[in-house]
C-alpha cells in the first residue's frame, strides 16, 4: 500500500492510478493501518481530502471511469474540509518523490505493460528538475 507523490499522479500509469483509488478506497472502508501509510493519520482530514481530490482529477482527466465513491463520502461525511495545496507536506518530500521514482522506475526496466517511453520520459523529467 503507498500513496504516491502528488507531483507524480500525472505519469502514473493507468494501473499504478487505479490501484491508488483502491488504496484510498481501502483507507475509506477500514481505516486501513500499513508501514508505508500509517503517517498520513498524523495529519488533519483535510489532507487526505485533498490528496483524494487530486487522484479524482487525474482519474478524470484520463476519463477512467470512477464507479463509486460512497466509501470516500461516507469517510468524509463529517466535512467541510479546507484545500491543502501540498498534502503530506513533511511527508511527501524530496526524499519520498526519489523514492516513488525509483520504485516507477523498476516497474518501467522490468517492462510494466502500460509504462510507455513517453510516460517514462515524463517521470524522468520530473524527477530531473528536482537537481
Amino acid at each position: 500500500m503507498r500513496l504516491w507523490h502528488q507531483s507524480l499522479l500525472s505519469v502514473l500509469p493507468k494501473s499504478q492510478l487505479l490501484a491508488q483509488w483502491r488504496e484510498l478506497n481501502s483507507i475509506y472502508a477500514k481505516e486501513d493501518r500499513h508501514i508505508l501509510i500509517n503517517y498520513i493519520y498524523d495529519y488533519p482530514k483535510d489532507d487526505l481530502f485533498s490528496f483524494t481530490e487530486l487522484v479524482l482529477q487525474e482519474m478524470r482527466a484520463r476519463e477512467i471511469n470512477i464507479r463509486t465513491v460512497d466509501k470516500m463520502e461516507r469517510y468524509f461525511a463529517d466535512g467541510p474540509f479546507e484545500k491543502v495545496t501540498n498534502p503530506f507536506v513533511r511527508h511527501h518530500n524530496k526524499e519520498y518523490l526519489e523514492i516513488c521514482y525509483f520504485n516507477l522506475k523498476e516497474k518501467f526496466i522490468r517492462g510494466q505493460k502500460d509504462f510507455d517511453e513517453e510516460r517514462y520520459e515524463a517521470l524522468r523529467e520530473i524527477y530531473e528538475a528536482l537537481e
